[in-house]
């Protein structure tokens, strides 16, 4: 007792232990200081991933996988605890963002993902377990011309979407000279009105000029005042549309080999898959490292946690690989308030070539797609329901704006000289308002879509010997019989993988200097050990496509001759190399 005493005591003196940083400084200060209330540029991003490798070269580095069509540089930074085995050893989570350059946010959730594992790492038992377990793969930009764009150049909350290789979207012979015009220099491309006096279509509220209203047709013959010329801008190529070939005009997440379809059935796709160099650059780098076992990247808008199928002619997925879909997703759905998880064509709209769909259906990976954001979010007390229409969200938004953003959201309508309309109204919600959230809101959306990330990643397989025994049969031959429990909610093989035979089988050995190996295969019945699925050949080697499945066992059993000691093992893509020994009597 008088140890244990002296022991609190010393503990005591030396002031608060420190604890886990999980967002807030409890017990301990951030190593990297981040502000999480603002949004950054390509270089920025860039900036804050670098500084993490330098306050812990040990455990993060990167490699620059390729390059944009504007020549950046498109790097992966790995997460990995070299003392518990190389990255490449372990089972791995893909986390990108900003696939589409004007959805920054994701972006900030990748480095945010990557700074808390590494701020909790030591600290808090939980990250730590993670860590020493696993590899994360981080690509912050999947666009970064997009996003270097969408901060540099005026655009509002849609463009910059693309990436920026020059595509002739008009047809016209000449790519990209049609764009939008910052008519008033502000930095962002608003929407126009012209003024029509008793030959419009619209009028403004009267009791929130801001808005724009539609006049019904009326039996007096009453019509608006006011009608809408379009997005600000003008008829740069004399064509007679304004703002149709604007810079890029293609979609990187069309472009991938799942359920792949042309230009002619889905706009952006180009030419053929992995087309763009971005994409290539991304494939070959995800087939380089068959450990990936989870898969994650970042979208916005909407509030929806997405998985495949992307289109309905690809059918159901397998009931098994749905089973930890579902798991994971539901759990997402606690996680995230006002996200929705939801099946791709199903629930939103139909996707070809979509590279979350890719990496569950060409890889065989566990893929989720989260499109960050919910304007519910702006008040979450008021429900839309049934009857929520477009005009009762556009006063919501007003209010969000003047109650909690102190106006700023919105450039209030001004007087522009147009080119070809003359005098036009220019104003609206700037480009920063409406995909992303306010700034005030940006650490916790971070937050949220980072834990998810980590939810997914702690379910990636674990594979474990549960029991070895070694039985007599008579006549010097032994059975012996291994359980090899995977601990965790992901198989080792998805029940797609084994369908499409992607990724080598799983691996179950034996070996030891006397031993010799008769028989070997798979229990098929727990209770009756005599019966087994027989290897025709090797059968100190048997290998299986169907794996280990999640919170699942396999049972194997070898008959042997022999003496001393042997030593059992599973060894597979997804998850660390699991042995034990056993001795023969």
């Amino acid at each position: 007792m008088i140890v244990v005493a002296l022991a609190l005591a010393a503990l005591a003196a030396q002031g608060p232990q420190p604890s886990g940083f999980a967002g807030t400084a409890a017990g301990k200060a951030p190593k990297v200081e981040i502000p999480w209330n603002r949004l950054y540029d390509y270089e920025g991003i860039h900036g804050l991933m670098d500084r993490l490798e330098a306050a812990y070269p040990k455990l993060v580095s990167h490699r620059v996988i390729g390059h944009s069509v504007e020549n950046r540089e498109l790097r992966v930074y790995t997460l990995n605890q070299p003392s518990t085995g190389k990255d490449t050893e372990k089972p791995a989570m893909w986390i990108d963002g900003n696939v589409h350059g004007n959805e920054v946010q994701g972006s900030e959730a990748v480095v945010y993902t990557a700074w808390y594992l590494l701020e909790n790492y030591g600290t808090n038992e939980r990250i730590t377990e993670l860590v020493d377990g696993s590899t994360f793969y981080f690509l912050p930009m999947v666009n970064p011309d997009g996003r270097a764009s969408w901060f540099r150049d005026a655009h509002d909350s849609s463009s910059s979407r693309s990436g920026r290789r020059p595509i002739d979207d008009d047809q016209d012979g000449v790519a990209d000279e049609d764009g939008a015009d910052d008519l008033d220099g502000d930095g962002h491309i608003g929407q126009m009105w012209k003024l029509v006096p008793g030959e419009g279509t619209h009028r403004r509220n009267p009791d929130d000029p801001r808005i724009f209203e539609p006049v019904a047709p009326n039996e007096f013959g009453i019509k608006g005042d006011w009608v809408s010329v379009g997005e600000e801008g003008f008829d740069n190529d004399g064509d007679g549309r304004t703002n149709e070939d604007d810079a890029g005009g293609y979609d990187m997440n069309r472009a991938w080999p799942s359920m792949w379809a042309p230009d002619f059935v889905q706009y952006g796709a180009g030419p053929y898959p992995l087309f763009w160099p971005e994409t290539r650059a991304i494939a070959r780098f995800l087939l380089e490292h068959p450990n990936l076992a989870a898969l994650q990247s970042f979208h916005n808008n909407g509030g929806m946690i997405l998985r495949g199928p992307g289109a309905k002619d690809f059918g159901e997925y397998p009931s098994e690989d749905v089973r930890v879909f579902d798991a994971i997703g539901r759990d997402g759905e606690k996680m995230l308030p006002f996200y929705k998880y939801m099946v791709i064509w199903k629930d939103l709209y139909t996707v070809w070539g979509g590279f979350a769909t890719w990496g569950y259906e060409g890889l065989g990976v566990i893929s989720f797609t989260n499109e960050m954001w919910s304007s519910d979010r702006l008040f979450p007390t008021e429900s839309r329901g049934d009857g929520f229409d477009r005009a009762s969200f556009q006063k919501q938004r007003f209010v969000f704006n003047d109650l909690l953003m102190s106006g700023d959201a919105f450039v209030d309508w001004h007087p522009v000289q147009h080119p070809f309309y003359g005098e036009v109204l220019v104003g609206g919600f700037k480009k920063d308002w409406g995909r992303v959230p306010p700034s005030f809101m940006i650490e916790e959306e971070a937050h949220r879509n980072a834990l998810f990330c980590l939810k997914h990643a702690a379910e990636m397989p674990k594979v474990v010997l549960e029991k070895l025994e070694v039985a007599p049969l008579g006549d010097g031959l032994f059975a012996v019989d291994a359980t090899f429990a995977n601990e965790h909610l992901i198989p080792t093989r998805t029940e797609r993988a084994r369908q499409m035979k992607l990724g080598l089988p799983d691996v179950f050995s034996i070996r030891g200097e006397r031993l010799e190996v008769v028989a070997g295969g798979f229990r098929t019945d727990r209770w009756r050990p005599e019966r087994i699925e027989l290897a025709e050949r090797e059968p100190a080697r048997l290998t299986s496509e169907r794996g280990i499945r999640g919170d699942g066992k396999t049972q194997v059993r070898w008959l042997v001759r022999g003496a001393g000691t042997f030593e059992v093992e599973w060894r597979g893509e997804k998850a660390r190399t699991c042995r034990g020994d056993g001795r023969l009597p």
